[in-house]
């Protein structure tokens, strides 16, 4: 997998996405086409009407990035409805689609490392792309994410990156759109910018952020339209996978999370407390190591196909990264970790 350069204004910066992209977001449409006629029986005319409740909110909460979302779709030869549909995908299917993905924080001998696993519907596997973004009025950032969504996984030039973990609820409220508060997030200067999104902005449905820094600090942030869950490091660690945890969003939200999520926390927590080296460096291999594990296959850390769940409800692994944030360094593998000998890694020249 290569990386695509991104730059200018927010509508240059769409239009070179949406050219760059186009076939596969294209294929993105049509695998969201059947997710949302699967999950919620919903077509895509109705997804698209939908997605029109979000408009408000992103106007309200970060207007600049419909410029960027109708460049894309200019880029790509689509409409501005599909654009918005796509980046409003999980608060579409958000009453039925959960993927597996495990993330963790981990703050080692000076070094802050923010790593996960993307898990979801294998047929978004090639539809995965690395955007590096130099806009005018933003900070460099990286996304890895799917073709046509403007932000997903990713870290920024000062140091600031973000996890997502799916959470499965029927809430849905007033806030930006999972993906949009994404990309706001990685456009922050700071951390106190950076939690702000979730605490001030909102998010409109369940998810958890997992956000950290250059200069060591994390905060899992179970956002919902109310005041997110905050969880703070215990031993320089946060981890998290599919289920709600803290207080302050437990009360708050209902989640419906697939049996395997507690198991895999569980797991995540033993693997970085017992099999990292008590002492010395540690490094993108250790922690992809974490990340290839298969215990309790096949609803493990690392997820492969498993024929005994319904073809609708099948998530595999479709890409791992490991963040050096301390160094502003991100590995990607695309696909299994445990199968990908080859990784992208992009780093930000030190501040």
């Amino acid at each position: 997998m290569h990386i695509t350069p991104l730059s200018g204004s927010r509508t240059e910066i769409g239009e070179a996405h949406g050219r760059a992209h186009a076939g596969l977001i294209t294929h993105s449409l049509e695998v969201y086409d059947r997710l949302f006629q699967d999950f919620v029986g919903l077509d895509w005319a109705g997804a698209r009407q939908t997605a029109k409740r979000f408009l408000p909110m992103i106007e309200r909460g970060f207007p600049a990035i419909l410029e960027e979302m109708a460049g894309i779709a200019r880029g790509a030869g689509l409409d501005f409805e599909d654009i918005l549909t796509l980046n409003c995908r999980s608060e579409i299917s958000l009453t039925q689609a959960s993927g597996g993905c495990s993330a963790f924080a981990l703050n080692r001998d000076g070094t802050q490392w923010l790593a996960q696993n993307w898990d979801w519907r294998t047929d978004q596997l090639h539809n995965v792309v690395a955007l590096e973004i130099s806009g005018l009025d933003a900070p460099a950032l990286i996304s890895i994410g799917e073709a046509g969504m403007v932000a997903k996984i990713g870290m920024n030039e000062h140091g600031i990156g973000v996890c997502l973990n799916a959470i499965r609820s029927r809430t849905c409220g007033e806030g930006l759109p999972i993906h949009v508060a994404l990309r706001k997030i990685l456009e922050s200067a700071d951390m106190e910018g950076a939690v702000a999104v979730a605490s001030r902005d909102r998010v409109c449905s369940p998810a958890h952020f997992l956000i950290a820094n250059a200069d060591g600090q994390a905060a899992g942030l179970e956002v919902h339209p109310g005041e997110p869950g905050r969880l703070a490091p215990e031993g320089g660690l946060v981890t998290h996978t599919n289920h709600l945890y803290a207080r302050a969003a437990t009360r708050q939200v209902e989640d419906f999370p697939r049996p395997d999520s507690r198991p895999r926390l569980a797991r995540l927590d033993s693997l970085l407390r017992e099999r990292l080296p008590a002492q010395g460096d540690i490094g993108e291999g250790e922690l992809f190591a974490i990340l290839s594990d298969h215990d309790n296959a096949p609803l493990s850390i690392c997820r492969h196909f498993n024929p005994d769940q319904p073809p609708e409800e099948r998530m595999e692994t479709l890409f791992s990264v490991v963040m050096n944030l301390t160094r502003r360094r991100l590995t990607l593998r695309h696909g299994k970790p445990c199968e990908s000998d080859e990784s992208l890694t992009v780093q930000f020249g030190a501040e």
